[in-house]
C-alpha cells in the first residue's frame, strides 16, 4: 500500500502586506522586490498562529476528502516556527479538530517539511502501521523575521496547507530526500540560549539569518539534481510528468530549474507572487490551489519537491488519482 492524497486545505492569514507598504518600513521598492523575488504581495499572521492556520487548513482538508476527524490514526505537522515548544503542534491540532484516535507529532525541515512529512507517511503506510493520516505543513515566520532586513522580510510569509492521505494501490511511486548540514549556516535562527543560575549573560532573542546567494545556489543545482535523479531511477522523462509543484521560494530559482531540466514553464504552477515563501507550508498551499482549479486530473504524474534550511531536500514522484 501508498499513500494516496484524498483531500486538501489551506489557510492564510487576513492581513495581506504589498510591496509598496514595505517600502515605508525599509528601503525597497514594489520593483526591486517583485524583480527579484517575483513576489508582490503576502499573508501575515495578526491574531492567527502556527496551530490556528493547521486547524483551519486541516478542517478544510477534511471536508474536501469527506473524512471524519475520528477516523484519522496519524497527524504530523512539518513547522519551524511552532507556537510551543511542547506540546507539539500536531497534538494541538488533534485537540482542536477532535481527531480523538490519532497519534500526534511534529518534525522540523524547515522548506522541506511536508515532502519528508508525506514520505515519512507514505513508509508508515506501506509497513501497514497506519491507514488514515493527516499531514500539514505550516509557518507564522513573520514572528521570525527581522522587519529591518529587507533581505529577508520582504520574502518570508505565514500559512498553512494541508492534505488527508489514505492508504491505497496508487499515489507515491518514489520518495528522494537528503540533506547537507555542512551547510546549515546558510539559513538558521538560533532558538534560546542555555538560561540558568551559571549562565552571567543574558542575550537578546536572534532573527533569521539567510545568506541568499548560497541558498539559490544550492537550491537550484540540488533540486535539479534531484528531480533528474528520481526520473532517471524510474525510467521516466520531464516529458512524463505533468505537473511540478516546487517550492515557492523565489520565481528566479524555479525558472532557473526549469532552464537546467528543460521543463515547459506552463508545467510548473506558482502562487508566490501573493503567497509569499511560506516554508513548510509552501508545497502543501500550492498543491491545495491547484487541486481547487482543477488542474490536476486522474493520471497525471506530479513531482513535489522542496528545499531550504538544514540544509535539506526532499523530492517525490506521485500519480494523482
Amino acid at each position: 500500500m501508498r499513500a494516496q492524497i484524498i483531500g486538501t486545505g489551506s489557510c492564510l492569514p487576513e492581513k495581506v502586506v504589498t510591496n509598496d507598504f514595505l517600502s515605508t518600513i525599509v528601503d525597497t521598492s514594489d520593483d526591486w522586490i517583485s524583480s527579484r523575488t517575483g513576489i508582490r504581495s503576502r499573508h501575515v499572521a495578526v491574531d492567527e498562529t502556527t496551530a490556528s492556520m493547521s486547524t483551519e487548513a486541516a478542517k478544510r482538508a477534511l471536508e474536501s476528502a469527506g473524512v471524519s476527524a475520528e477516523d484519522l490514526d496519524l497527524i504530523i505537522v512539518a513547522t519551524c516556527t511552532a507556537d510551543t515548544l511542547v506540546p507539539s503542534t500536531a497534538c494541538l491540532v488533534q485537540d482542536n479538530i477532535g481527531a480523538v484516535n490519532a497519534t500526534a507529532f511534529d518534525i522540523n525541515a524547515a522548506c522541506s517539511g511536508f515532502v519528508f512529512a508525506l514520505n515519512m507517511v507514505d513508509a508508515y503506510m506501506q509497513t501497514g502501521m497506519y491507514k488514515m493520516a493527516l499531514v500539514i505543513g505550516a509557518e507564522t515566520l513573520s514572528r521570525i523575521v527581522d522587519w529591518n532586513d529587507r533581505s529577508t522580510c520582504v520574502i518570508f510569509a505565514d500559512g498553512a496547507g494541508a492534505a488527508v492521505v489514505r492508504a491505497a494501490e496508487t499515489g507515491v511511486i518514489a520518495s528522494s530526500l537528503g540533506s547537507d548540514g555542512s551547510k546549515g549556516w546558510t539559513i538558521y535562527v538560533k532558538s534560546r540560549e542555555n538560561y540558568n543560575p551559571f549562565v552571567p549573560e543574558k542575550k537578546p532573542m536572534d532573527f533569521l539569518f539567510m545568506d541568499g546567494g548560497e541558498v539559490f545556489k544550492f537550491a537550484v543545482k540540488q533540486t535539479s539534481d534531484a528531480i533528474k535523479g528520481i526520473l532517471d531511477k524510474e525510467g521516466l522523462t520531464v516529458e512524463d510528468i505533468d505537473c511540478f509543484l516546487l517550492h515557492q521560494a523565489n520565481a528566479r530559482i524555479n525558472q532557473s530549474i526549469a532552464r537546467r531540466l528543460k521543463i515547459p514553464m506552463e508545467k510548473i504552477p506558482m502562487n508566490l507572487d501573493h503567497v509569499g515563501n511560506t516554508s513548510g507550508g509552501s508545497v502543501p498551499i500550492l498543491l491545495d490551489d491547484v487541486c481547487r482549479q482543477g488542474i490536476l486530473k486522474p493520471g497525471d504524474r506530479v513531482i513535489f519537491a522542496g528545499f531550504g534550511a538544514g540544509l535539506t531536500w526532499g523530492v517525490m514522484l506521485y500519480e494523482w488519482t
